[in-house]
Formats: C-alpha cells, structure tokens, sequence
C-alpha cells in the first residue's frame, strides 16, 4: 500500500470534521424540536396561562416566528420564478435550493402556527368542516396548494424525464405564492376589530416584505452552502443578487411607510399610529430601532456603500433584514392587538374586561421554545436535504483571489 500524501491526509480529516460536525447540527436541531414538544404539552397540560398571552393578545411570540417562516416561505421562491419564469440562468441554477428553503420554511411555520392554536387536534374539524367565508379555511388550501406544488416543482428539476415541465411548474408556483402571500395579508386586512389593520394595503405590502426576507434567507444559505463546500460566489452574480435584495428592502420600506402615512391620514387611526411610533413603549422602540435602523438603513448602507457588497457584508445585511422582520411583525402582530379598538368614538369605553384599556403582554420561555421548534425544523430538512441531495447551485468555477 501506498503511504497517503500530506494533500490526501488533509482532505480526509477535513471529510472526517465536516462529518462530525454536521451530526453535531443536526443533533443541535433535534434537541430545540424537543424542546419545542416540551413547551407545547405544557401549555396543552396547564393551558396558555403560562405564556403571556391572554385575552387581548392571543397572539404571541410564536405567531410572530410563524407568520415570519411563511412569507419568507414564499418570498424565497421569487429566486426560483427568475429563473425559470424569465429563463435569467444564473437564478436557474438557484432554483431547486430556493425550492428547498420554500418547503423547509413552510413546514416549520405551519408547524408553530398548528401547535400555537391551543387545541391543534381540531385541524381536523377545519380540513373536514371547509367554511368559504372564512380567510382562515382558505390558507388551509392555500398553504397546502402551495407544499404541493413545490414539490412538484422540485421533481420536474431534479428527475431529468420531467424537465420539459419545469417552467409550467415554475408558472404555477409563481402565480401560486402571490395568492399565498395575500391570503396571509388578507387574514389581517379582513379584521375590523383592530384598529391596526382592516387595511388594502397589507396584501401588497406582505408580497414586497416577502420579497425582501426571502432573498435575505436565501442569501444566507447560499453563503453557507458555498463556504461548507470551499467554494466562492463569483462576484457579478453576487454583485445582482445584493442589489436584488436592496431593491426589495427599499421597496418594502416604502409600502411600510405609505401604510403608516395613509393611517394617520385618518383622524380615527391617529391614537393608535402615536401609540406604535411614539408613545408605546416597547414598540416604537422595537419599530424605529430595530425595524427601520438596523432592518432598514444599515442593510441598504452594507450593500450600496461603496467599499461594501462583499461576501461578509452581505451576509451581515441580510441577517440584519431577517432581524428588523422580526421587529417588525412584534411590533404588527402585537402592537396591534395590544391597542384597544376605538367602538365609540368620541367616548371613553371601560369595563372588568378591559375594554377602552391598552393590553400588557410579556412573552414567556415557552413561546420562545415553540417559535424556535420551528425554526429548527425548517434547519433540519433544509441541512440534511442538501447532504442528501444535490442542491448545489452550478454556476461557472470561479476561485476567489
């Protein structure tokens, strides 16, 4: 036998690392789905007077994680519709990966939003009991529409026999997470016992912040599927992609900005856009600091700046958009419960239920661990599919100076 050259030495105790460490992530994941099922028997056990949500909030924490994995879910796909809607190849080769985050996202957020409805053995009761006039038994089938029809997506790409319906899959999945992404707006538009929304606006302005977090979460994993495999983004198409995700950032800052604005157009809206921008504590902190300055302007700053646009800095971008989204939909989701809604304007309204009474919520543990149980799972089958499989964008070599 031949003695083993230093070169080969190296490349099999590199094998021998990334082998261990990816059993160490992926076993990282499971222990916070664990904890996840552990935070929801015991709210299943004790009920949700453990967490801090109550009758005013009755979303939480774990919706904010929830709402967060879907839109970006469909925001993802946006990578995947460039390339095989408007045949621009190098977000072809991109295509099944962004398929992939789609599904893992998708699963982890409906996941956290099945197990956060306090008796989630009653699906069953809205999968076989289908009320048309409800938004909420219309993303039954559109959340489910959608899983489907990915995954079709993905077969059509990566079963060569099928690659002829690659671009009408590519069609439909298109069409298809624009009605997703306004039916998940609508759930919030159709409410008229908020002050914050019943607004025309959110439909729209969900599609552009999907736009915006989901190439944010691609980019990412793309950075980290690259840097797993000792590979580099070449720079032009990683000079297209930042600029992409400047755009959407850009864009969703003005559709969160024109919501803001038309409210406080109207006189009855103005108490409750003080109360978010000004007087609220918490969330005009959280709207100002986490979602416009480091959401907003630092992500547009580490793109455009000259000097920037490289590799790091992008991935910083788009970790700091994926944070100010989450800032963003505390202070929405919330924000807007906690406000009271105004039933006789012009009057005081007060009673033992609250009413007339702005609403206190301080999330607990558990609410954390199931919005992380989600998170985990989406980590889950997205690390051991591209183990798995081959998700792999194929572009030209290109090795980094």
């Amino acid at each position: 036998m031949s003695a083993q050259t230093p070169i080969q030495f190296y490349d099999q105790r590199q094998a021998r690392f990334k082998n261990r460490l990816f059993y160490s992530l992926v076993a990282a994941g499971g222990l916070i789905v664990m904890a996840g099922l552990y935070a929801v028997y015991l709210m299943e056990h004790h009920g949700h007077i453990i967490t801090g949500m109550n009758n005013q909030i009755v979303w939480g924490i774990p919706h904010v994680f929830a709402i967060f994995l879907i839109v970006a879910a469909s925001g993802v796909l946006n990578v995947a519709s460039i390339g095989s809607v408007f045949g621009k190849a190098m977000y072809k080769a991109r295509a099944s990966l962004a398929g992939l985050l789609s599904i893992a996202m998708l699963a982890g957020g409906l996941t956290v939003l099945m197990l956060d409805l306090g008796r989630p053995d009653r699906i069953i009761v809205a999968a076989t009991n289908y009320n048309i006039t409800s938004m909420f038994a219309w993303n039954v089938v559109l959340y489910s529409g959608m899983f489907s029809l990915v995954v079709v997506y993905l077969w059509t790409m990566m079963e060569r026999r099928m690659n002829r319906w690659t671009k009408p899959a590519g069609f439909a999945v298109f069409a298809w997470r624009f009605i997703l992404t306004t039916g998940t707006g609508l759930i919030f538009a159709f409410l008229v016992a908020r002050q914050a929304y019943a607004s025309a606006l959110l439909p729209p302005l969900f599609i552009v912040i999907s736009f915006a977090w989901g190439m944010a979460v691609f980019l990412i994993a793309q950075a980290i599927i690259y840097a797993w495999n000792g590979n580099a983004i070449a720079p032009e198409i990683l000079q297209r992609m930042k600029n992409l995700l400047g755009v959407f950032v850009m864009g969703a800052l003005y559709l969160v900005a024109a919501y803001h604005l038309t409210n406080l157009y109207f006189a009855h809206q103005s108490g409750f856009e003080r109360f978010i921008l000004v007087e609220g504590g918490i969330y005009p902190q959280l709207f100002w600091w986490g979602y416009v300055l480091l959401g907003n302007i630092l992500p547009l700053l580490l793109i455009y700046l000259p000097g920037q646009g490289k590799t790091k800095s992008i991935t910083a971008a788009s970790l700091l958009v994926i944070l100010g989204g989450f800032a963003f939909l505390y202070v929405f989701i919330i924000g807007g419960q906690a406000y009271p809604l105004n039933i006789f304007p012009g009057y005081q309204a007060s009673s033992s239920f609250g009413d007339g009474q702005i609403a206190t919520y301080h999330p607990s543990l558990y609410e954390f661990m199931l919005g992380f149980g989600g998170l985990a799972i989406a980590f889950i089958i997205t690390t051991v599919s591209v183990r798995v499989l081959d998700f792999m964008p194929h572009d030209k070599p290109y090795i980094a100076d």
